[in-house]
């Protein structure tokens, strides 16, 4: 296998692990605040759905961006309103999230659109474009690194390089921050923290409108990055795939970067060994390359995760002591 084949499959990593990247962030905001998120898969899909609307209708990207995040940013409040202020089943709100997502984006792009619940296909105004990076061509002709810089680092839209700061800023909110400190004591010891005179469920709705907004930008980049426009559950689980990385990194964030470059690469070997005549074994069937990111989901998590142990009051509503 020649370097220009190892980049490309490199690069379609980067691209495809993104989306998983941004969800399984949004939901460790959630999570380490108490607040467990089933929802994430509906919340993308949902921001997917307003940020193509959007960019059909106003012929921008940035309008998409926004209406992506306020949709998933709605959708994450009645979460919240669910299981913070009426303390009700976090995992049935979010059940109930990703349901009403699968639905309403199809009614509503046939009835505003009428092709199917399908949004009009994007130009390329519309969408957020490939970025080149400064210094492409005077390192081109580097052996090695002018490859890697030109077809791997560089050459990828916005969105995809916000979702890789994310970690590091991430990292530094949630540990070096005082927000960061009270969100993971409200996930360990709520009670505590009342007690302290810091506001749990305020802690908490802030946690759930940033997975919201992370969500959206999530959803945003599936339909008017990486695609031209929206599609019928275009989201295809990658929720849960979120949700999975989410575990498997025990809720930290570099381990939930590393988990979905992981769970990319994956996919990306699925598509390119779709079809392909493997020696000894013969053409891999389509149905099984489709099937393999999520398949090793299930074994990576049943094999190799050790014991994750989620925040202590992880999935508890909070009942204020009088």
């Amino acid at each position: 296998m020649d370097l220009s084949t190892v980049l490309q499959i490199l690069d379609s990593t980067v691209r495809l692990s993104t989306p998983l990247l941004l969800a399984a962030l949004a939901g460790l905001y959630s999570e380490r605040a108490g607040v467990f998120d089933i929802g994430l898969e509906g919340k993308m899909l949902g921001g997917a759905f307003g940020a193509a609307a959007a960019a059909a209708v106003f012929g921008s990207a940035w309008a998409g961006l926004l209406a992506g995040i306020g949709v998933a940013l709605a959708m994450s409040l009645v979460h919240a309103f669910a299981s913070i202020t009426a303390k009700g089943n976090q995992i049935v709100s979010g059940v109930s999230i990703n349901f009403i997502a699968a639905g309403l984006t199809v009614l509503l792009g046939q009835t505003w659109f009428n092709r199917g619940g399908r949004t009009p296909q994007l130009s390329s105004d519309e969408r957020f474009s490939s970025i080149t990076l400064p210094g492409v061509e005077l390192v081109a002709d580097i052996p090695f690194f002018g490859p890697v810089y030109r077809e791997l680092i560089s050459g990828h839209n916005l969105l995809v390089y916000v979702a890789f700061l994310m970690v590091p800023i991430t990292w530094w909110i949630i540990f070096k921050t005082r927000f960061g400190l009270r969100l993971r004591a409200v996930g360990e010891n709520p009670a505590a923290v009342d007690t302290a005179g810091i506001s749990v469920v305020w802690a908490r709705y802030r946690a759930v409108m940033i997975c919201g907004i992370l969500c959206g930008v999530a959803g945003t980049y599936l339909s008017i990055g990486l695609s031209a426009g929206f599609a019928q559950n275009m989201t295809a689980g990658k929720g849960f795939i979120a949700l999975a990385a989410l575990i498997f990194a025990k809720w930290k964030p570099l381990n939930v970067m590393w988990t979905c470059l992981l769970f990319g690469f994956l996919d990306a070997v699925a598509i390119r060994l779709q079809g392909v005549s493997v020696p000894g074994i013969g053409t891999v069937p389509v149905e099984l390359m489709q099937a393999l990111p999520y398949i090793l989901t299930v074994v990576l998590l049943a094999g190799f995760i050790g014991k994750a142990i989620p925040p202590k009051a992880g999935g508890v509503p909070y009942s204020k002591e009088r």
